[in-house]
């Protein structure tokens, strides 16, 4: 496939965390080199991955940040295994849904 082109998400599996104002850590599931966050909260939502599950992946609000109510598509390494999360305001879930491709 050319360099730039737009191949169709495919997704493996989804991890709904539920976050707060305090970090908070999930496994992922599914594999794949692609990551769609959904933010179905009215906060902004800040994100981070992390590759060893003996270590504790912890966020902040210098993390990459997901608008309130939509999602990003982000590429995560093949070893990436877990994702934190951390709500500006308030509580709510986020979903972590991975796959291959690159257009949702």
């Amino acid at each position: 496939m050319a360099t730039g082109s737009i191949t169709p998400f495919r997704p493996t599996g989804t991890a709904s965390l539920s976050a707060s104002t305090a970090s908070a850590t999930i496994a992922l599931a599914g594999g794949g080199d692609s990551i769609v966050v959904t933010n179905t909260t009215a906060a902004l939502a800040y994100v981070r991955f992390g590759a060893d599950a003996t270590l504790s992946v912890s966020v902040a609000s210098a993390d990459m940040p997901v608008m309130a109510n939509s999602r990003v598509m982000l590429s995560v390494s093949r070893f990436v295994s877990h994702a934190a999360a951390i709500l500006a305001a308030g509580s709510g879930t986020l979903l972590f849904t991975r796959g291959d491709g690159s257009f949702v």
